[in-house]
Protein backbone atom coordinates (compact mmCIF):
# COMPACT_ATOMS: atom_id res chain seq x y z
CA UNK A 1 0.00 0.00 0.00
CA UNK A 2 1.48 3.22 -0.72
CA UNK A 3 1.65 6.07 1.58
CA UNK A 4 2.37 9.90 1.32
CA UNK A 5 4.06 12.40 3.18
CA UNK A 6 3.92 16.14 2.73
CA UNK A 7 7.50 17.46 2.52
CA UNK A 8 9.28 20.70 2.16
CA UNK A 9 11.02 20.62 -1.35
CA UNK A 10 14.36 21.11 0.53
CA UNK A 11 13.47 18.00 3.55
CA UNK A 12 16.46 15.96 3.44
CA UNK A 13 14.78 12.95 1.58
CA UNK A 14 13.09 15.06 -0.98
CA UNK A 15 16.19 17.11 -1.80
CA UNK A 16 18.25 13.49 -2.52
CA UNK A 17 15.44 12.19 -4.59
CA UNK A 18 15.49 15.57 -6.59
CA UNK A 19 18.93 14.96 -6.52
CA UNK A 20 18.71 11.36 -8.09
CA UNK A 21 15.72 12.46 -10.31
CA UNK A 22 18.13 15.16 -11.99
CA UNK A 23 21.42 12.77 -11.89
CA UNK A 24 19.56 10.67 -13.91
CA UNK A 25 17.74 12.54 -16.36
CA UNK A 26 21.51 14.47 -17.15
CA UNK A 27 22.94 10.82 -17.69
CA UNK A 28 20.35 9.51 -20.01
CA UNK A 29 18.83 12.98 -21.51
CA UNK A 30 19.21 12.73 -25.59
CA UNK A 31 22.64 14.57 -26.47
CA UNK A 32 20.86 15.72 -29.95
CA UNK A 33 19.12 18.16 -27.17
CA UNK A 34 21.95 19.20 -25.48
CA UNK A 35 22.47 19.50 -22.21
CA UNK A 36 20.31 19.04 -18.97
CA UNK A 37 19.42 21.63 -17.02
CA UNK A 38 18.85 20.82 -13.42
CA UNK A 39 16.54 23.40 -11.37
CA UNK A 40 15.75 22.79 -8.22
CA UNK A 41 11.78 23.63 -7.52
CA UNK A 42 11.27 26.82 -5.34
CA UNK A 43 10.04 25.93 -1.83
CA UNK A 44 7.70 28.64 -1.78
CA UNK A 45 5.30 27.12 -4.85
CA UNK A 46 5.47 23.78 -3.08
CA UNK A 47 3.38 24.95 0.00
CA UNK A 48 -0.58 24.71 0.46
CA UNK A 49 -2.88 25.81 -0.90
CA UNK A 50 -0.52 26.70 -4.01
CA UNK A 51 1.08 23.55 -4.01
CA UNK A 52 2.43 20.47 -2.09
CA UNK A 53 5.65 18.25 -2.89
CA UNK A 54 5.32 14.17 -1.15
CA UNK A 55 7.27 12.03 -1.00
CA UNK A 56 5.71 8.03 -1.75
CA UNK A 57 6.66 5.29 0.41
CA UNK A 58 5.68 0.70 0.47
CA UNK A 59 5.77 -0.39 3.79
CA UNK A 60 8.02 2.71 5.17
CA UNK A 61 10.78 1.84 1.99
CA UNK A 62 10.95 5.10 0.12
CA UNK A 63 9.69 4.50 -3.78
CA UNK A 64 9.18 8.23 -5.50
CA UNK A 65 7.97 11.74 -5.41
CA UNK A 66 6.64 14.42 -7.00
CA UNK A 67 4.70 18.03 -6.97
CA UNK A 68 1.89 19.92 -7.81
CA UNK A 69 1.86 23.76 -7.34
CA UNK A 70 -0.19 26.42 -9.01
CA UNK A 71 0.41 27.84 -12.21
CA UNK A 72 -1.60 31.55 -13.16
CA UNK A 73 -3.54 31.02 -16.26
CA UNK A 74 -3.12 34.51 -18.54
CA UNK A 75 -6.59 36.52 -19.01
CA UNK A 76 -7.11 35.96 -22.15
CA UNK A 77 -7.35 32.15 -21.56
CA UNK A 78 -10.61 32.65 -19.23
CA UNK A 79 -12.14 35.21 -21.26
CA UNK A 80 -15.80 33.90 -22.58
CA UNK A 81 -15.30 30.82 -20.81
CA UNK A 82 -15.54 29.52 -17.02
CA UNK A 83 -12.45 30.15 -14.67
CA UNK A 84 -9.32 27.86 -15.37
CA UNK A 85 -7.29 26.83 -12.23
CA UNK A 86 -4.28 25.42 -13.47
CA UNK A 87 -1.67 23.68 -11.17
CA UNK A 88 1.64 21.95 -12.58
CA UNK A 89 3.09 18.38 -11.66
CA UNK A 90 6.40 18.39 -11.34
CA UNK A 91 9.28 16.58 -10.80
CA UNK A 92 6.95 13.06 -10.42
CA UNK A 93 9.86 10.09 -10.55
CA UNK A 94 10.52 6.80 -9.21
CA UNK A 95 13.47 5.38 -8.20
CA UNK A 96 15.04 2.70 -10.82
CA UNK A 97 14.48 -0.10 -8.28
CA UNK A 98 10.96 0.17 -7.74
CA UNK A 99 9.83 0.80 -11.32
CA UNK A 100 7.00 -1.25 -12.62
CA UNK A 101 5.08 -1.82 -10.23
CA UNK A 102 2.13 0.74 -10.34
CA UNK A 103 3.94 3.59 -8.25
CA UNK A 104 3.71 6.25 -11.12
CA UNK A 105 0.24 5.86 -11.68
CA UNK A 106 -0.03 6.64 -7.45
CA UNK A 107 1.92 9.12 -7.35
CA UNK A 108 0.33 11.11 -10.71
CA UNK A 109 -3.56 9.92 -8.96
CA UNK A 110 -2.31 11.49 -5.81
CA UNK A 111 -0.61 14.82 -7.41
CA UNK A 112 -4.23 14.75 -8.96
CA UNK A 113 -6.34 14.60 -5.86
CA UNK A 114 -4.28 17.22 -4.10
CA UNK A 115 -4.40 19.55 -7.17
CA UNK A 116 -8.22 18.76 -6.96
CA UNK A 117 -8.13 19.79 -3.46
CA UNK A 118 -6.65 22.95 -3.95
CA UNK A 119 -9.66 24.11 -6.39
CA UNK A 120 -7.91 23.10 -9.63
CA UNK A 121 -10.10 22.70 -13.01
CA UNK A 122 -7.17 21.09 -15.34
CA UNK A 123 -3.09 20.24 -14.44
CA UNK A 124 -0.77 20.48 -16.94
CA UNK A 125 2.83 18.43 -16.79
CA UNK A 126 5.70 18.53 -19.62
CA UNK A 127 7.95 15.72 -20.36
CA UNK A 128 10.46 14.50 -23.10
CA UNK A 129 9.85 12.61 -25.43
CA UNK A 130 12.52 10.32 -24.57
CA UNK A 131 10.53 9.23 -21.32
CA UNK A 132 8.81 6.88 -23.07
CA UNK A 133 7.06 5.36 -20.05
CA UNK A 134 6.01 8.98 -18.41
CA UNK A 135 4.31 9.50 -21.41
CA UNK A 136 2.50 6.66 -21.78
CA UNK A 137 1.76 7.18 -18.01
CA UNK A 138 0.47 10.28 -18.87
CA UNK A 139 -1.78 9.45 -22.07
CA UNK A 140 -3.65 6.50 -20.23
CA UNK A 141 -4.22 8.58 -17.37
CA UNK A 142 -6.11 10.78 -19.62
CA UNK A 143 -3.51 13.70 -20.64
CA UNK A 144 -4.10 14.98 -24.12
CA UNK A 145 -1.00 16.34 -25.64
CA UNK A 146 -1.00 20.26 -25.88
CA UNK A 147 1.05 23.27 -26.96
CA UNK A 148 3.65 24.28 -24.99
CA UNK A 149 2.69 26.15 -22.76
CA UNK A 150 6.21 27.08 -20.73
CA UNK A 151 9.88 27.55 -22.50
CA UNK A 152 11.24 24.58 -20.20
CA UNK A 153 15.12 23.46 -22.24
CA UNK A 154 14.24 19.80 -21.17
CA UNK A 155 11.26 19.34 -22.90
CA UNK A 156 9.96 18.22 -26.10
CA UNK A 157 6.03 17.19 -24.96
CA UNK A 158 3.25 19.21 -22.90
CA UNK A 159 -0.05 17.31 -21.87
CA UNK A 160 -3.34 18.78 -20.05
CA UNK A 161 -6.13 16.88 -18.57
CA UNK A 162 -8.93 18.91 -17.35
CA UNK A 163 -10.78 17.68 -13.63
CA UNK A 164 -13.87 17.25 -13.21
Amino acid sequence: MVSFADVAVTDATAHRMLSDYFAERAETFPSVQGAYRTAFPDPGQFVAPNGVFLLAYDEGVEVGCGGVRELRVPLAETEDAAPIVRYEIKHLWVAPARRGNGYGRAILSELEQRARGFGATEVVLDTNSSLEAAGGLYRSHGYESIQPYNDNPNATDWFRKRLA
